[in-house]
């Protein structure tokens, strides 16, 4: 009878994706939809799980939906798939939240001062990094370590997405704005400035809202600048990491300090 259960479950859920041409019920994010992503279903239904799945007559043309989070496919050579919101956002035109670099708590949860004696990842100041920093010069006591991407917990897409989503590299952003295969805008969406970004080879687009960035207990340019922030170290200079930034007349990829709350845009590499 469960078995039954779970095959009835699963072929309906199929035949809705089918139809929609949506991932409906992929609650791993892996691209399939299985066994294993109907009995997560059947544990929210019954109250036995606390993961959150939103399901609705939903359609989208551009974009796909997994567990309420929609990306757009932008034809890149990499795959890489491209969220439409920020992480902490409910649409395209929301700032959503702003987190630290290597941080999964933002200021939506509580996070108020952005600065070097708050910072997780040092002992109070730019020269006391006790993670992710190969130059001793910076870490505390003379730290190490050989750590240039984000691990996985400390991944802020990841840790508030699921396994599917990261934050994107240095090397996505730098395809992401790449003229060979993108073109972008400065423009006004909803009210809401910020870049459109559209694919060369699909139409596909996507819209990133200028944000500003929190140093400190400020809130700085919003409405002005985007900085959003990579998985990416710098290398040379380890209390920096990569980000994109952009305004009406620029747009790339750059450094900022690690302890400043920036936006999020998740990444994932499959359907």
């Amino acid at each position: 009878m469960k078995k039954s259960f779970f095959t009835l479950l699963l072929l309906s859920f199929l035949a809705t994706a089918a139809n929609a041409q949506i991932l409906v019920g992929d609650m791993n994010g892996d691209g399939n939809l299985d066994v294993s992503d109907v009995t997560s279903i059947v544990s929210i239904i019954l109250g036995n799980s606390s993961k959150q799945y939103i399901y609705g007559d939903n359609m989208f043309v551009d974009s796909l939906i997994v567990e309420n989070h929609t990306y757009v496919n932008l034809g890149l050579p990499s795959g890489t798939l491209w969220a439409t919101c920020n992480v902490g956002a409910e649409s395209p035109e929301d700032n959503g939240d702003y987190f630290a670099w290597g941080e999964t708590e933002g200021y939506n949860e509580g996070k108020t001062d952005f600065s070097w004696s708050t910072y997780k990842w040092c002992n109070g100041s730019i020269s006391t990094i006790t993670k992710y920093c190969n130059n001793s010069s910076y870490g505390n006591n003379g730290f190490r370590d050989i750590l240039t991407e984000l691990e996985l917990s400390d991944d802020a897409a990841y840790v508030k997405w699921g396994p599917a989503w990261r934050m994107p590299s240095k090397e996505q952003f730098d395809e992401l704005i790449n003229s060979e295969y993108t073109t972008t805008e400065w423009t006004t969406q909803n009210g809401v400035n910020g870049r459109k970004i559209t694919s060369k080879s699909n139409g596909n687009s996507l819209f990133l809202p200028v944000a500003g960035y929190r140093g400190g207990s400020s809130l700085n340019y919003a409405g002005s600048y985007g900085y959003y922030w990579s998985r990416t170290l710098n290398p040379g200079n380890p209390y920096y990491a990569w980000h994109l930034s952009f305004d009406p007349s620029f747009v790339g990829t750059s450094n900022g300090g690690r302890c400043s709350g920036r936006s999020v845009r998740p990444v994932r590499l499959s359907e």
